[in-house]
Order: C-alpha cells, then structure tokens, then sequence
C-alpha cells in the first residue's frame, strides 16, 4: 500500500521533506523506521504530537527504502487521506 501511495505521489519521503510536510500540516500520518537514531524518532513524535497528526514507529530504514524503490529512508510521511486512513489501519492490524 506504501508503494501505491508513493506511485500516486501521495507521500514525501525522507527526513527534511517529511519534516516539511508536518510543518505545514500537509502530512495525515508519519511512519518513523524503528531503527531510525532517537533524535529523529523523538522530532517526529513531538512534532506530530503537537500538531495531532497520528506517527507511527515501523519497520526498518530499509524495508522503508526498498518498498519506495530507494536507498534507506528512515521517514515517510502520508498526505493523502484516504491512504493515510488505510495504511493506518494495516499497521494496527500487524500491532
């Protein structure tokens, strides 16, 4: 679903765009990678937190870059609403 939300050019990948998109209240959902440093993963979740936009910790900086076709991405962030809702609820799904 990650895939197909990016080949519809639905979401921004990476740490500065991700950062970018939550700033300007574009991003519905972030998925951190879990291996991501403690630094990103708590920018993101204070971010998110403040700005109530849902951030989720998943995978791995690869797997993350390997479903985008990339190199490592340790951030993405969803800015569409229908993907955001239903990426949201195949993760709680695997929880």
């Amino acid at each position: 679903m990650i895939a197909l939300c990016q080949k519809a050019r639905k979401l921004v990948a990476g740490e500065f765009a991700a950062k970018q998109a939550v700033i300007q209240k574009q991003a519905l959902m972030v998925i951190v990678a879990s291996d991501a440093s403690n630094n990103t993963k708590k920018l993101f979740k204070d971010k998110c937190v403040y700005r109530t936009i849902p951030c989720v910790e998943w995978g791995t900086k690869d797997q993350l870059g390997k479903i985008l076709g990339k190199e490592m991405r340790a951030v993405i962030a969803i800015v569409d609403e229908g993907f955001a809702k239903r990426i949201g609820e195949m993760l709680s799904s695997l929880e």
